[in-house]
């Protein structure tokens, strides 16, 4: 994948690093539909994380973390827009770089949304 950092693995073969994007959907009885969506593609590992509580706080909520090389991250923020317009309009879906810079996606700002993340990606690889 062009522009992805490389690394040595101890072997001394080149593999493509990985990169990290956390995404949290608003609902979390659609965390196992996103996932689902996610896992179809290909040079994409979809991981659900479950949530650390804040104290005071009885519960916390899980998140997926999408990993993959930056193509594989672009390739699955392309999708997401899809997926809001099948669910109710109130849907969104937090995103987070690795950088921790914090996104929040929905059904009406996605398109205007989905660029700035693809240059992000782009630039931190």
């Amino acid at each position: 994948m062009a522009g992805d950092a490389l690394w040595m693995v101890p072997s001394g073969e080149a593999r493509v690093r990985d990169e990290m994007l956390t995404l949290e959907p608003s609902d979390p009885a659609e965390l196992a539909a996103l996932r689902s969506w996610l896992e179809t593609m290909a040079r994409v590992r979809v991981e659900q994380v479950a949530g650390t509580p804040v104290p005071g706080e009885q519960g916390a909520v899980d998140y997926l973390e999408v990993i993959a090389g930056s193509g594989g991250l672009i390739a699955a923020i392309k999708v997401l827009p899809e997926f809001l317009r099948a669910r109710r309009s109130s849907f969104k879906i937090r995103t987070r770089l690795k950088d921790g810079r914090e996104f929040v996606l929905e059904a009406g700002n996605a398109g205007d949304l989905l660029p700035v993340l693809e240059r992000l990606l782009d630039d931190d690889s």
